[in-house]
């Protein structure tokens, strides 16, 4: 009699063990599913593998809600590779690829859509950003916008998780790939290239 209380015992606790894995399981499954939720591993991936990709690194990056789907982006490229480029594009989540930025008269550009090939040279080893000055702190703008929806114009379209209208949350800006098209100077010859890379996470600063 002892051993069958034993062994009904034993398999109470591996049913139970069971149904706490499975609930465990389901968790973490809905926690990755539901957008803004990036864990703080994800993210740190995702900025460590962007600020040594190559040629075209992300050093510093940032995100705030502007309305709906769209969110202020701010990123600092740098040149990490051998040879001079010229960045002629971003390319989003979606596949759309934007070619202009907002620039802003006060800093000696001619103001509103310009070439983003008109101002990204970049030598080896040189910095440059992408943002909008009222938002980050910025002495000029360059602007551009993470988008929920389909990229164009300024909007870098495809992000599955958008900055919220929230001082207390938020939230994150989930791009499920980014990229950049390029031109590389190398030995007086000009290439064109694409670098398309890892989720873009970005933990979102309160709204203004």
């Amino acid at each position: 009699m002892r051993n069958f209380y034993r062994g009904q015992g034993a398999t109470e606790y591996l049913v139970l063990l069971a149904v706490v894995l499975i609930v465990a399981l389901v968790s973490v499954a809905l926690l990755g599913f539901f957008p803004g939720m990036a864990s703080d591993a994800q993210m740190t991936q995702s900025q460590t593998y962007w600020q040594s990709a190559q040629p075209i690194a992300i050093t510093e990056w940032a995100a705030k809600w502007a309305w709906g789907t769209a969110n202020y982006a701010y990123l600092r490229v740098k040149n990490n590779g051998a040879y001079p480029i010229r960045i002629t594009g971003i390319i989003g989540a979606d596949g759309v690829k934007i070619t202009h930025a907002d620039f802003d008269v006060t800093c000696g550009a001619s103001g509103g859509a310009t070439n983003i090939s008109d101002y990204y040279y970049l030598g080896p080893g040189e910095e440059k950003y992408f943002g909008y000055y009222y938002a980050f702190g910025l002495p000029c703008s360059r602007r551009i916008y993470f988008y929920g929806s389909g990229g164009s114009g300024i909007y870098v379209g495809g992000a599955t998780s958008s900055c919220a209208n929230s001082t207390t949350s938020p939230g994150t800006v989930i791009m499920p790939s980014m990229g950049f098209e390029y031109i590389v100077y190398i030995e007086g010859q000009q290439v064109t290239k694409r670098q398309v890379g890892k989720q873009v996470a970005i933990k979102c600063m309160p709204p203004q």
